[in-house]
């Protein structure tokens, strides 16, 4: 935490609004790093969703040793709410603060967001705003085998992984289904409901069963 907070390689730096600004041309930092030869296919520049969630949810952790890092989640929290809310979408913003032009954003609807509505220990938006985002990743994003990583329709959207190399790289988080994405799905998903025993059987049929039988 304080080596992402003094700065490090590739412009990942503690912003001063408290969450982490990361990423510069012709690298892919996160986890949807398709590249092929000097095109990067998402560079997602600036402060992407998932990231912001792993880093808050680390900085609530780090409080418990430090004030500095209690302070820095809260700064950082209230700026995560002010900033990624896409109200017209009833979603969160994929990358705000897009290659590190304040106010920028990229409202390209993808299943990173589930990872800061739930999908880790700590959510970063209220329960109303959770439900929403989580019931428009069902409608628009879930399949039974995973959770596509863009939504039909969207520009660049690609349907199916096929072709060459570059067609590949570039279908890969372009509309690829990640079965891995349920995980954090569904415990998204379970807390909006409160956690009840009732919710993890529905979620266990309605998500769990279709992705068992086919790895089975």
């Amino acid at each position: 935490v304080t080596g992402y907070a003094q700065g490090t390689r590739f412009g990942i730096r503690l912003d001063a609004d408290g969450l982490l600004a990361a990423g510069e041309p012709g690298v892919a930092l996160t986890w949807m790093d398709a590249k092929a030869g000097e095109w990067v296919v998402t560079p997602r520049i600036g402060k992407p969703v998932e990231v912001e969630a792993l880093w808050l949810n680390a900085l609530s952790i780090a409080g418990a040793f430090s004030r500095r890092w209690k302070e820095a989640c809260a700064r950082g929290s209230e700026s995560f709410r002010a900033k990624f809310w896409n109200a017209p979408g009833g979603c969160l913003y994929d990358v705000v603060d897009v290659d590190h032009r304040s106010g920028a954003v990229d409202p390209a609807f993808r299943p990173n967001q589930v990872l800061a509505i739930g999908g880790l220990p700590i959510a970063l938006v209220g329960a109303d705003q959770a439900r929403r985002a989580l019931d428009a990743v069902e409608r628009r994003l879930w399949t039974p085998m995973g959770l596509r990583s863009l939504a039909p329709g969207a520009p660049g959207y690609s349907p199916q992984y096929l072709g060459n190399v570059r067609e590949r790289d570039g279908a890969y988080h372009q509309g690829t289904v990640w079965p891995w994405l349920i995980g954090p799905f569904v415990e998204a998903w379970v807390r909006s409901r409160g956690s009840t025993a009732a919710a993890k059987r529905e979620a266990r049929q309605r998500f769990l069963a279709p992705l068992l039988r086919h790895v089975e």
